[in-house]
């Protein structure tokens, strides 16, 4: 058990899961209270010692059951009419009947061979295909109630979720946990390449945004009220001081006054990039109360004002699909252009950046061979608090083809690779 727990958190670990040693030791210790044979009190008992997010619970879900999933039934009965079956389990959603239905059609239908690669995903998808879930659903929901139409979806799902679970038992049985851990290790949300996503990876990228948001939000409150002490008050100290004689001296220190930052965002919406600066839109504007001000400009090769479209949006993709339909940004070619963007900008809004302005740069300083007007970001930066550029390609590709990321580097206070929720929470927490 030790050496299969040992295997389980080095998993966890390789699936990016934090797993400390006191959280192990923690799991082992809870492990002693459950029931080995009940699977889900055991999971439960080293989900609580594990998982410290909420968006991390299906990464952990998929490791546990590939190391503790239960032998498969050797049981086959070969007289079974699949058909019949499937109907019966579909409509009557018991579960012994969905579990053996897929036990069944799994041993039947989705040609497990010895010594094959590890493709579970395969397997599930022959199964379901041939067993034609699909079809049987849509005949039998064409006669239902209205009320029964749940019912049937949720068989539905459940009778793929017992496939899956019977094929990845199958797969542990003959090749062991490690192997199938292996072949499904899935990055967390906060480690999705935002130019690679999936829609499924997507779709986490957004689910994991708003507790990201609150997260960051109580951080960059609390280091605001728990700054630094202020610089010395010379007067005070003195006559706090006089009663003593100066020995020992009493230091007094004026009070801090944190102001919050004001932030203009600079984002390229090309087809390239237009993910990265969707969910750096999404999380800056979701932080909005932490800054004193946010300005939103979008462009391509021509640039747009769109601070007024997230205004009280109470839903930030409303927003977003406003900006995609509303903003100009399209000035020439429709070709990204950051030499053309940034003079527009200068010409247009530059005074009004100021010394309390820090302004974020989204893109990846692919110019298309254009002029880069590289000193109209050098006059930004003399006038701006900060000048920050985040770029969503890996730091390898910078410099390579028409990207001069390091010609604007040297006008800024720092270039970041930024491909990922969690780069992108470490960017944030330094300007706030």
């Amino acid at each position: 058990m030790l050496d299969l727990l040992a295997g389980f958190v080095g998993e966890l670990r390789a699936a990016g899961l934090p797993v400390s040693l006191t959280e192990n030791i923690d799991a082992m210790d809870a492990v002693r209270h459950v029931p080995l044979e009940d699977r889900e009190a055991l999971r439960t008992a080293m989900a609580s010692t594990m998982v410290k997010r909420p968006e991390h619970r299906p990464a952990f879900d998929a490791v546990f059951d590939s190391y503790f999933s239960p032998a498969p039934s050797l049981v086959d009965d070969e007289g079974a009419d699949l058909g019949a079956l499937l109907e019966e389990a579909l409509r009557s959603g018991d579960e012994e009947a969905v579990r053996r239905l897929a036990r069944l059609a799994v041993a039947r239908l989705a040609g497990m061979e010895e010594g094959r690669g590890v493709r579970g995903s395969a397997y599930v998808f022959k199964t379901l295909r041939l067993l034609d879930v699909d079809g049987a659903l849509a005949r039998l929901l064409a006669g239902a109630r209205w009320l029964e139409r749940d019912d049937l979806a949720m068989a539905g799902e459940r009778l793929r979720g017992e496939v899956e679970a019977e094929v990845r038992r199958r797969l542990v049985a003959e090749r062991g946990p490690e192997a199938v851990a292996r072949s499904i290790r899935r990055p967390l949300p906060e480690d999705v390449d935002f130019l690679h996503a999936s829609r499924e990876e997507l779709a986490a990228l957004h689910r994991a945004l708003r507790p990201l948001a609150r997260r960051m939000a109580a951080r960059l409150a609390r280091r605001r009220r728990h700054g630094r002490r202020g610089r010395l008050d010379f007067r005070r100290t003195l006559r706090r001081s006089l009663s003593t004689g100066g020995v020992p001296a009493d230091p007094r220190f004026r009070r801090p006054h944190p102001h919050k930052p004001e932030i203009v965002v600079l984002a390229d919406v090309s087809g390239s990039v237009a993910t990265f600066a969707r969910f750096t839109l999404q999380l800056v504007h979701a932080l909005a109360g932490e800054f004193s001000a946010v300005r939103t400009f979008v462009f391509i090769d021509g640039i747009d004002e769109v601070t007024h479209l997230f205004a009280g949006a109470d839903d930030l993709g409303v927003a977003l699909a406003r900006v995609h339909e509303e903003a100009d940004v399209v000035a020439a070619e429709g070709h990204s252009d950051y030499g053309r963007a940034l003079a527009t900008f200068q010409q247009r809004w530059g005074r009004e950046i100021t010394g309390r302005t820090s302004v974020v740069i989204l893109g990846d300083a692919r110019n298309n061979y254009h002029a880069s007007s590289a000193d109209v970001l050098a006059e930004l930066r003399q006038r701006a608090r900060r000048v920050w550029w985040l770029n969503p390609e890996p730091r390898s590709y910078w410099d390579t083809g028409d990207s001069i990321v390091s010609e604007y580097g040297r006008h800024c206070s720092g270039v970041f690779e930024c491909r990922n929720l969690r780069q992108l929470e470490a960017f944030v927490a330094q300007i706030g």
